[in-house]
């Protein structure tokens, strides 16, 4: 999809001849004032980006002044009112932390659980309870590199809201809100969006926000006063409600340009070739991979720390050595399997090349 506004860039001019300087370099620039005409321009052109990355046209798409985290934390304190019944499906980290959260707002939790290294099944969630407010799940399961099915949930959803955690999806692999049914989604921009923590892309559409909470525990989070921060998209007379971060909506403006500039479908095709050749290299090697075939994430690869491997020494290895850091497991896989990421800029065939070469010599010293 073509970007449909003057990128945002050309109003700095043009910058270095490095493939991709465009977030990285925005943060460098002369910090403007939050209430700048110009601040205000990138703030609408990057809600514009993200509404494409989204594969949404919801008005209210923002990048909220926090982590995805955060994200997660306005998606339920917006739309749980108390005594809701929220299903949860669970297949990892962020599937818990979604429970642990509906919880502080007060919902009703049908934690629906799956073996970690498989996808949610969606008719598992839809029969988990008859009339439930919300069904949430995360799309790209970041503990352990497992893509579920999103479609397949918004297809058996019924009247209840889908809420769905895209963290580690958006800008790497095919997400369409508007077309698969997600009524709130949240992400972060850390991952194959290429830009430093510390926003987390949002959206909501119509039919989640006649639902909203009128008054959500949090003030901060509060998206019926946030509406006016957005602007006009919204429908809402621009106010003013926090102190954006306006480098790092500047550079996000600028990354959100590159990677339409380059084309969606082809940065989705280049995360995937990247993931597919990693993952192939990797059982050349002799390693097995802990995420089930057929649902693997490009973007973030789950391995099996080989028998008798200490894997805390070899991902140390990688790191004085070659500079490259591998994720450990989590929880009851902390050491027993690695997190390979491959997003954004750095998922390229050269990456793979140097990933592999690396893990191969750490394997063999470390």
């Amino acid at each position: 999809m073509p970007a449909t506004t003057v990128p945002f860039r050309h109003l700095f001019g043009p910058g270095p001849t490095n493939p991709y300087p465009e977030a990285t370099l925005a943060l460098s620039r002369p910090l403007l004032g939050h209430l700048d005409s110009a601040f205000i321009a990138a703030m609408d052109h990057s809600c514009e980006g993200l509404r494409q990355v989204w594969g949404t046209s919801n008005a209210r798409t923002l990048p909220l002044s926090a982590t995805g985290s955060a994200g997660m934390e306005a998606a339920f304190v917006n739309t749980v009112h108390p005594g809701d019944v929220v299903v949860i499906g669970v297949n990892g980290l962020f599937g818990e932390r979604m429970c642990d959260v509906a919880a502080r707002c007060g919902a009703e939790v049908v934690r629906v659980d799956f073996e970690w290294g498989t996808p949610v099944d969606a008719d598992r969630l839809a029969a988990a309870h008859p009339n439930p407010t919300i069904i949430a799940a995360v799309h790209a399961e970041t503990s352990t590199g497992v893509r579920s099915d999103i479609a397949a949930l918004g297809a058996v959803k019924g009247d209840a809201l889908l809420l769905v955690d895209a963290v580690t999806s958006i800008g790497g692999i095919e997400l369409r809100a508007d077309d698969w049914g997600i009524d709130v989604g949240y992400a972060g921009t850390q991952k194959c969006l290429g830009v430093a923590p510390g926003l987390a892309p949002f959206t909501i559409n119509e039919r989640a926000w006649e639902r909203r909470v009128a008054k959500p525990q949090s003030w901060y989070l509060d998206l019926g006063m946030l509406g006016g921060y957005v602007g006009e998209a919204s429908g809402a007379k621009r106010t003013y409600h926090h102190t954006a971060p306006v480098a790092m909506v500047v550079s996000l403006a600028a990354a959100l340009d590159r990677i339409l500039d380059e084309g969606l479908a082809d940065v989705w095709a280049r995360h995937q070739a990247a993931g597919v050749a990693l993952q192939a290299g990797l059982q050349e090697m002799g390693l097995e991979l802990f995420a089930a075939e057929g649902h693997r994430l490009p973007e973030l690869t789950t391995v099996k720390v080989p028998d008798g491997v200490d894997s805390a020494r070899v991902r140390g290895y990688l790191l004085d050595r070659y500079d490259i850091e591998i994720g450990a497991g989590v929880k009851q896989y902390a050491s027993s399997v690695w997190r390979i990421g491959l997003m954004g800029p750095n998922a390229n065939p050269g990456s793979v090349e140097l990933i592999l070469a690396a893990l191969a010599d750490a394997l063999r010293h470390a």
